[in-house]
């Protein structure tokens, strides 16, 4: 018999092609009648495919979300909030985006109208992670939850390749991770097994079909899951590890997700014989160098180091995470973590120790 403590949340979600057309019906529903809409400057061209939407309404565009949500940028976000009068939070874009949309309303107490672009499943947690003073701390909030997400596909056709597939190795940890983090239960089990298939399945098929709207749509469908996932769950090691290299060393998060996932799943193997079992039958008979493969095949980098780590950052990272402990099912050790870490910044494959 197996014990469990289960939370649901509400949330809207709207999932179809063309769905960011409803922009205007949720914007009236909440009462918001002038967003501040947040993006990056690299994406700011797809708030053009919101004109109709937007039409005739009173909005202020901010394009300066950064990566691992810096809390100097939020400042200058909330200061051109007030300025404008501003009464909610629209994110378009990715996590850094949506990371952004999260500490806005978050602060304001404010509805935040999340349309992703990416697989990062941001959008569907109740996790915040900012960064000040060379260090990222997380929060978990209900208030931090986006209250309505747009899932609309066609707002990722053309997406590049590397965004795409680092994005979904990105979804991939979470789900993967909520299989043995604290607070794991059938119903997270459920999503986060569905969502790794999914995710799988569809992944090594980017390359030939970036712009396949079904495709595209089963990625979509698998992010959203391993968001929920993440959203249920505990952190364990593979997520605080990641949030330690972007926090002290700036280093993009996609892409330390995309070079950890494999390492950490093998440093926890010994520890998680079931949850590997089930792993099997959708990653291969090694799941741990499975994603290594699968990231290799997506041209995700391979290594801390081509991340911009420096080596000395390797006990750096190990005596940060001895020095702050959580919950991991294979306690934390010196040797095996450097170990870990070592592998992973020169890009060795996953070893199982």
């Amino acid at each position: 018999m197996r014990d469990f403590t289960y939370l649901s949340h509400t949330r809207r979600i709207l999932f179809a092609p063309g769905a960011r057309k409803a922009l205007g019906n949720e914007l009236d529903r909440l009462g918001m009648t002038h967003p501040l809409i947040v993006t990056t400057k690299q994406r700011a061209s797809l708030v053009d495919q919101l004109s109709d939407t937007l039409a005739h309404r009173d909005w202020t565009l901010f394009p300066e979300a950064a990566m691992h949500t810096p809390v100097a940028v939020t400042e200058e976000a909330l200061r051109r909030f007030d300025a404008c009068g501003a009464d909610g939070v629209v994110s378009v874009g990715g996590g850094s985006t949506i990371g952004l949309g999260k500490a806005l309303a978050g602060r304001r107490g404010l509805s935040h109208i999340s349309l992703p672009t990416t697989y990062s499943g941001s959008e569907m947690t109740d996790i915040l992670g900012e960064t000040e003073g060379g260090r990222k701390t997380t929060r978990r909030a209900p208030e931090i939850r986006p209250t309505t997400v747009i899932y609309d596909v066609e707002l990722t056709l053309g997406l590049p390749l590397g965004i795409s597939g680092l994005s979904g190795m990105n979804a991939m940890a979470h789900a993967i991770e909520a299989l043995y983090a604290p607070h794991a239960n059938p119903v997270t089990d459920l999503m986060a097994l569905e969502a790794i298939g999914v995710l799988a399945k569809s992944l090594p098929d980017l390359a030939d079909a970036l712009d396949d709207v079904d495709l595209r749509a089963d990625l979509f469908y698998g992010s959203w899951l391993c968001g929920l996932c993440l959203d249920a769950a505990e952190m364990s090691l593979h997520h605080k590890i990641c949030h330690t290299l972007g926090g002290s060393f700036d280093l993009p998060h996609a892409e330390a997700h995309a070079v950890m996932l494999p390492h950490a799943l093998a440093y926890n193997a010994p520890a998680i014989a079931p949850v590997m079992a089930r792993l099997v039958p959708l990653l291969g008979a090694d799941p741990a160098r499975a994603l290594y493969d699968l990231s290799r095949h997506l041209g995700a980098p391979q290594s801390l180091s081509d991340l911009g780590m420096p080596e000395d950052g390797i006990a750096k990272v190990a005596q940060m995470a001895l020095e702050n402990p959580y919950a991991n099912p294979r306690p934390l050790a010196a040797g095996p973590l450097t170990e870990m870490l070592t592998r992973a910044w020169r890009g060795n494959a996953p070893l199982y120790r």
